[in-house]
């Protein structure tokens, strides 16, 4: 643990306040993607498989169990409890094209062929690109609602600080783990247009817009 990697979880934590906080006050899913919601919930699960065999600390053990309860809680709200607000016509990204390429490159480029390590690189090619659907959904849209904004880029700073963890960890103890490293440069790449229009835009009070 670092203060990298704790502002990262802290910023991750941040994330899924503010997009549970939109639906919960708003009563609405209006303008979130419930395919991004679900592979993120993939992500985890196969991430979080050791949190039933393997202790590693209290903070570790809450956070896993914090993000897996958040996000199952997210999709009920989604699917269910505000489903009637829930735009399906926009939110139609084919998750089979991150699902399918994430689970051959982990089964080809992993640090041990085990059942529970090629799952967790998996859970990491995926989440890199997990947000896509979400990206489209504002793109396909035109626009996104100022709340969505924020929980966007506290998800692109989330993965910002782990690169700057992983960055810290090799000058302190000479650990590099590439396939963590390579999937969140990728992932931040994904944001950078984002980034640029949330801080020229959103910072200033007017509303975020993705070219379609």
């Amino acid at each position: 643990m670092n203060i990298f990697r704790l502002f990262g979880d802290f910023s991750h934590l941040c994330a899924i306040i503010i997009l549970l906080l939109k639906v919960w006050k708003t009563r609405s899913c209006a303008g979130l993607s419930g395919k991004s919601v679900i592979l993120y919930a993939i992500v985890f699960m196969c991430r979080y498989l050791d949190l039933f065999t393997h202790f590693i600390s209290l903070y570790n053990s809450i956070m896993k169990i914090v993000y897996l309860g958040s996000t199952f809680f997210t999709l009920f709200l989604i699917y269910r409890k505000f489903k009637a607000t829930f735009d399906r016509n926009h939110d139609t990204f084919r998750i089979e094209f991150l699902l399918l390429p994430s689970a051959a490159l982990a089964l080809l480029w992993n640090h041990e062929f085990s059942v529970l390590e090629v799952l967790w690189t998996f859970s990491i090619y995926l989440e890199s690109v997990a947000i896509l659907p979400q990206l489209f959904m504002v793109s396909k849209t035109g626009e996104a609602e100022t709340i969505t904004s924020h929980y966007l880029f506290a998800l692109g700073i989330y993965r910002f600080f782990y690169i700057l963890n992983w960055a810290y960890r090799y000058h302190t103890e000479h650990f590099i783990d590439w396939i963590s490293i390579l999937s969140g440069v990728v992932q931040t790449v994904l944001y950078c247009d984002f980034f640029y229009l949330y801080i020229t835009r959103v910072l200033k009070g007017k509303k975020l817009s993705l070219p379609a």
